[in-house]
Formats: structure tokens, C-alpha cells, sequence
């Protein structure tokens, strides 16, 4: 998944998106390192397309759950030279702000996508989701989080895997 082999032009998924992939503001994801060993682009497009598959065997409106799951991480900024932004907010609560002030920019958003967009880092940010997409939304972000970062460094999986193990052999004696 961190990058994927799936041809998304291939599939009813790619007409959805065509239009956000054609943006400078969405390509330029791909200048911006994310989870280690991905870009913020594969990223996006990782969630995009995960979203939509789900939210299309849910059936859930999988058209805006491409759409939101392409800008939910449109941020143009270094997250290690992140200090603080609007209010002292920590980079978790402040991205997905300027990530739908960015998408609002680019193309027409709709209340769903405008819900997923700024509400995918719950339960870390304090509002709840309104809509059924964009609680897919959050845990497909989450999964695809967690994919890009651990399976493609297996000796990474592993270690953390035992350090589990050993913690809970060490609290069961």
C-alpha cells in the first residue's frame, strides 16, 4: 500500500478523482515525506481509495469519500518544523483546518466532504463526526497510517510486536 501497485485509472474509483489529481496544490503532496516512508500524496491517495471501496460496499456516498479522502491531508507544511498554530493547537487538531481551507480553494467541496475533511483526526480532535463517512474515514486513515509505517520495514513490525509480547509477559508474572 505505501506505494501502491494498484493502477487506480483502472478502476470507476479514477473518474471520481480525475480532477483533484490534476491539481498542482495535490501534487505537490508528493514533495512532503509522510508516515516515514511515504509521501503525503500516496498517503492521501492511499485513504482516498480505501475510503471509497469501503464507503461503496457500506453504500455510503463512496463519491465524496474519494473526494474527501484525496484533501484530507491538503497541508502544504513541514510537520517536524510545526510549532503551533491558530491558538496554540497541536498539528493534530490544526491540519485538517487548513486542509479544508485549502481544499475549499482548489474545487467545490460538499457538507460530507467538508465533515470528513476537517473531522478524519477524531477521536485525537474533540468534535464528532456527523456523517457515516466520515467515521470510515477516520479509521481508513488510521489503518493506512499504521500500514505505511509498519509493513514496510518488517524488521520495524517485528521489533514492536515482541516489545507487546514482552510487556505482557512481564505484567502477567
Amino acid at each position: 500500500m505505501a506505494g501502491s501497485r494498484k493502477n487506480v485509472k483502472e478502476h470507476d474509483y479514477y473518474p471520481i478523482v480525475a480532477d483533484l489529481l490534476d491539481l498542482d496544490e495535490v501534487q505537490e503532496l508528493k514533495d512532503f515525506k509522510h508516515h516515514i516512508v511515504t509521501t503525503r500524496f500516496q498517503h492521501s491517495l492511499n485513504v482516498s481509495y480505501y475510503n471509497y471501496r469501503l464507503c461503496r460496499l457500506l453504500h455510503l456516498d463512496a463519491a465524496s469519500a474519494a473526494r474527501a479522502g484525496l484533501l484530507h491531508d491538503l497541508y502544504h507544511y513541514d510537520t517536524k518544523k510545526y510549532t503551533s498554530g491558530r491558538h496554540g493547537l497541536r498539528h493534530s487538531a490544526y491540519h485538517p483546518m487548513v486542509a479544508l481551507e485549502r481544499a475549499e480553494s482548489i474545487a467545490p467541496i460538499n457538507e460530507r466532504e467538508r465533515d470528513m475533511i476537517v473531522k478524519h483526526m477524531w477521536p485525537v480532535t474533540p468534535s464528532r463526526p456527523k456523517y457515516a463517512e466520515t467515521y470510515v474515514l477516520t479509521f481508513v486513515d488510521k489503518y493506512c497510517a499504521v500500514i505505511e509505517f509498519l509493513l514496510p520495514q518488517p524488521q520495524r513490525l517485528r521489533s514492536w510486536v515482541k516489545k507487546r509480547r514482552e510487556k505482557r509477559h512481564s505484567n502477567v508474572h
